[in-house]
């Protein structure tokens, strides 16, 4: 009966919407030169869809948070889930066929550190973006929105050094199902001949 439901549909919607529109403008702010066009856009952009699309998670890791907290139902969920990484897939597609380098895509664990060193920032980033977004999940759109931006940014660039501060699985899956690279997948990705780099923020 739940898949009968038109308000299912549209949050399903608005999930794959959300992932495709935010997984696509970082992409193309991560080929950017500047440093803090990866983590400026990723913010502006998920403040901007909090307000416009009621708050979509576009963010499998918090939308797992909510189902283990069982605010969100297990269908609901899953069918969420699945159109976050669709959504990812298709902005990670585009971005490919429109920058030069695949490089530029891929989520990376820095030189400058270790595996373990890029777990723990993430985690720390992730944990950041997760609280702030159940703790303006009750707040009217401006409000909600700056707090859920400021928190993206305020992670990718803590993170950013570490582990490239994506914060978001659907933003590090769309680009590796696309290009096919999966070194260090598990944090983000490995590039031995690239210094500490931007960050490659992901949306709360």
């Amino acid at each position: 009966q739940e898949l009968r439901s038109r308000s299912f549909w549209q949050g399903v919607l608005a999930e794959a919407v959300a992932t495709l529109i935010f997984v696509g403008v970082v992409l193309g702010a991560s080929a950017a030169p500047r440093p803090l066009a990866p983590a400026l856009a990723g913010g502006l952009v998920a403040g901007a869809l909090a307000c416009t699309l009621g708050a979509p998670q576009a963010n499998p890791a918090l939308t797992l948070a909510l189902l283990c907290t069982r605010k969100l139902g297990a269908l609901r969920g899953a069918a969420r889930l699945l159109a976050q990484c669709a959504g990812a897939v298709l902005a990670s597609t585009a971005a490919r066929l429109a920058l030069p380098d695949d490089a530029s895509l891929i989520t990376r664990v820095s030189v400058a550190g270790t595996a373990g060193q890029a777990l723990a920032w993430e985690t720390f980033a992730t944990f950041q973006l997760a609280l702030a977004a159940f703790a303006t999940a009750d707040r009217a759109a401006p409000q909600g929105g700056l707090a859920l931006g400021s928190a993206v940014a305020a992670g990718a660039l803590a993170a950013g050094p570490f582990s490239g501060g994506s914060m978001n699985p659907a933003r590090s899956l769309g680009p590796a199902i696309v290009t096919g690279i999966w070194d260090d997948h598990w944090v983000s990705r490995r590039h031995p001949r690239v210094s500490p780099r931007y960050p490659d923020v992901g949306m709360g």
